[in-house]
């Protein structure tokens, strides 16, 4: 193999791999990034076994073939060097070597061969949507998935593509996030998938703000194909839990809250909480007091001002669970139901969201 680049497009393609290689395995082969040469582009892809990231970069092919190359290794060696043009020739013996300028290197690879293969995903469900909205999607819903190991169902968001509907859920038992968009897709695809958490923050990585992407669903795999991008990953095994059963039929009040206004005042009163703690939202005549106290740090509050004319109520919430929903929602108003204290909360905004929190025990 051998080929001729420039460093933006290689470095380019290697930063997007990255989070594919693993760091923790006994197989060599698998700290390795695959390059593949051909029709005037080189595939670069990177796997764990548990998940595939796949790009391409233009390049000028002088001899087609393929190699496996150290990938931190490599990357390093590249962001390094001068910003010209760089050719990358591996011998019958998967060794390498990069020149660029006046530098030379010399790296040992594996073959190829030693390489697990990406599998295909031709003749699977298959379901087409804009990159934009699916990214909004999974970024207004991920952060409530669990990351207990003992939880394992939980560790991802879920994918339910059923009644003309994609309705993405995240959940950790305590909290659920919730997103729907209507898309037309035939009936006998309809089913869900759970997305594993590592997949997700790729997918919202490399997601751009424009063109489709393409989502295939295997038996325990799904593959996203956008752009040049292609990653495959394995499906968590397992049920998602009944989510629509923790949804409340009905709330008492619903107040509207200026986003940005309440999430700088919850993250300033949870300075002075501990893992432990609640933030009180304590509601009167147009205004809300948000409080907390800790036995072993301290306390405090601060009044923000609302329209709000229902009954006296306070209602007390983990305040990074309140904090997450309103750092990754985007719109300027956001609506809170409740009924009391000891019913679940539910954040609501103009786009097809929910968001359910349980009440902790106010202090």
């Amino acid at each position: 193999m051998k080929l001729v680049t420039s460093k933006e497009s290689i470095l380019e393609g290697l930063q997007k791999v990255q989070s594919g290689i693993s760091t923790r395995n006994t197989i060599p082969v698998l700290n390795n990034v695959h390059l593949s040469a051909k029709d005037g582009l080189v595939q670069l892809t990177a796997t764990d076994l548990e998940i595939s990231v796949q790009t391409t970069c233009e390049a000028k092919i002088v001899r087609e073939g393929g190699t496996t190359l150290p990938a931190r290794r490599l990357f390093s060696i590249i962001r390094e060097l001068p910003a010209s043009d760089i050719e990358i020739n591996a011998d019958d013996k998967d060794v390498a070597t990069i020149k660029a300028g006046a530098s030379v290197f010399k790296i040992i690879g594996i073959s190829e061969e030693e390489f697990p293969p990406v599998p295909e995903f031709e003749g699977q469900r298959t379901f087409t949507l804009e990159q934009a909205t699916f990214k909004k999607m999974l970024a207004a819903t991920h952060y409530a998935a669990s990351t207990e190991e003992s939880r394992y169902v939980l560790n991802g968001v879920l994918l339910s593509f059923r009644d003309d509907k994609l309705t993405v859920v995240a959940t950790d038992g305590r909290r659920m996030a919730l997103y729907e968009q209507e898309l037309e897709f035939p009936e006998p695809s309809a089913g869900d998938v759970i997305i594993p958490n590592k997949a997700v923050n790729e997918l919202l990585k490399t997601m751009g703000a424009e063109g489709t992407i393409k989502i295939m669903v295997g038996d325990n795999q799904a593959a996203f194909a956008f752009g040049n991008m292609l990653i495959i990953t394995k499906l968590v095994d397992g049920t998602f839990p009944n989510f629509r059963q923790v949804i409340p039929a009905q709330c008492e009040e619903r107040v509207s809250l200026e986003r940005e206004i309440m999430l700088d005042a919850v993250r300033r009163v949870s300075l002075v909480s501990d893992k432990t703690s609640s933030v009180t939202l304590a509601f009167d005549k147009n205004q809300v007091a948000i409080s907390t106290m800790s036995a072993e740090v301290g306390e405090a509050s601060e009044t923000v001002a609302i329209k709000y004319n229902g009954k006296p109520m306070a209602i007390a919430f983990n305040p990074d669970f309140m904090i997450d929903c309103l750092r990754n929602l985007t719109t300027d108003e956001v609506a809170l139901e409740f009924s009391d204290e000891l019913s679940p909360g539910v954040m609501k905004c103009d786009a097809p969201f929910l968001y359910v929190l349980m009440p902790m025990r106010i202090r």
